[in-house]
């Protein structure tokens, strides 16, 4: 039976995302959604990018945005972005990638083709969340990136279960409506990357330790 798995918030932790690859052992029928923040604080971010690109062919993977991407893609044009990049883990991707301009000379046709959402059944998967009351199509770039409690705080009324990271909990925050998978990974020494997999209308969790 074919399994749906997010993935989300791996911030250059290649070898805990190896953990949780091997733990998974994805088959060709599989389908990994990854739910940005790819890049930063850990100090793979390159080897990180290949590896979600060779998952490729060993299974369906579909690669959202999440908020360190949208910064540093960004942060050529605005100040902000800049700010947000340097601050919080860009000096690690720079370093793994050689410079700054090597990151889209390598990896550019990835980082460009990332989505903001994905629906797959009754689930909906986003790197941040949404703002409840506007249609999908019309959400804001930077809420599905960048939202929090706005989003995490109270029940929302989008026909989906919304799978989503960027806000870190110490384990999976599982709700009615929504989870979060964001375990901190990246940003404390000690946190394990964590993934949802969902089989037969069930979901459960894998982590990297």
């Amino acid at each position: 039976m074919a399994r749906l798995i997010g993935i989300s918030d791996i911030h250059g932790e290649y070898d805990k995302l190896c953990a949780v690859i091997d733990k998974i052992s994805p088959q060709k029928n599989d389908k990994i959604v990854f739910m940005g923040d790819y890049i930063d604080r850990g100090l793979k971010s390159r080897a990180v990018v290949d590896k979600l690109i060779d998952l490729g062919d060993v299974c369906h993977c579909v690669y959202l945005i999440g908020s360190h991407e949208y910064a540093m893609m960004h942060a050529k044009t605005d100040d902000y972005y800049n700010y947000l990049f340097w601050n919080y883990g860009g000096d690690s991707t720079v370093k793994s990638y050689g410079s700054f301009e090597n990151i889209m000379k390598i990896h550019g046709e990835f980082f460009r083709n990332l989505k903001f959402y994905h629906i797959e059944g009754k689930y909906l998967f986003v790197h941040a969340g949404f703002r409840n009351g506007i249609p999908i199509e019309d959400q804001n770039e930077e809420d599905m990136v960048y939202i929090r409690s706005e989003f995490y705080n109270k029940k929302h009324s989008f026909p989906y279960k919304i799978i989503f990271g960027h806000t870190e909990f110490d384990e999976p925050q599982v709700q009615d409506d929504k989870i979060c998978i964001d375990t901190g990974c990246g940003k404390y020494k000690n946190a394990p990357l964590t993934a949802v997999v969902i089989e037969n209308g069930s979901e459960s969790f894998v982590n990297s330790d």
